[in-house]
């Protein structure tokens, strides 16, 4: 158990009714930074540490651009820690498959279930093939839903740099589906 997070106490009881809503939003991003569902769990977790112990700065407003700024945070210590560069690689039908729970509200006829599946894993597959500032950005706007203003604040960049590369990631995704249905 975490030192002060006891059962009583009263941070820990705001920090999980604030916090854990945006588990999944943390997780997704987690996922697309990290390429491998267990490494994106152990970034999660730590995102969730570090955001207990650092809640008292928490200066209010939404808390979820300040989860994702630290996931980010987390992601980018351990890549510089294994010294590794970002390597686009391809998902197994199971990460496709987690990855995409979720994004559907309906229960579809089997048919539907089955072009969707695909339609979610080739879009998820051209996605992780983005370069990453692109990626981050798009995930964190088109999946995670933030605002341009959120997304600066995650990524610690302007405004219009996140226009442009959201401009830039979806121009690329295009391109990218466009030459998947030609080579289909």
């Amino acid at each position: 158990m975490i030192a002060g997070f006891e059962k009583g106490d009263d941070a820990a009881q705001r920090f999980r009714a604030a916090a854990l809503p945006y588990l999944d939003d943390v997780y997704t991003l987690a996922r697309y930074l990290m390429r491998n569902s267990h490494d994106a769990e152990d970034a999660v977790q730590e995102c969730y540490l570090r955001a207990f112990r650092h809640f008292a700065t928490f200066r209010g407003g939404t808390i979820k651009p300040w989860l994702l700024a630290i996931l980010r945070n987390v992601c980018r210590a351990e890549y510089a820690r294994r010294n590794m560069s970002i390597v686009v690689t391809g998902d197994d039908d199971e990460t496709a498959q987690q990855s995409s729970e979720g994004l559907w509200d309906e229960t579809p006829s089997p048919e539907a279930e089955a072009l969707r599946r695909f339609d979610a894993a080739a879009v998820q597959a051209l996605i992780a093939g983005l370069p990453e500032p692109f990626r981050e950005t798009l995930v964190l706007r088109e999946i995670n839903d933030l605002t341009y203003r959120e997304i600066a604040e995650v990524i610690e960049a302007p405004v219009g740099t996140v226009m442009s590369r959201l401009a830039r990631a979806r121009a690329l995704l295009r391109e990218a589906w466009l030459a998947e249905e030609k080579g289909t």
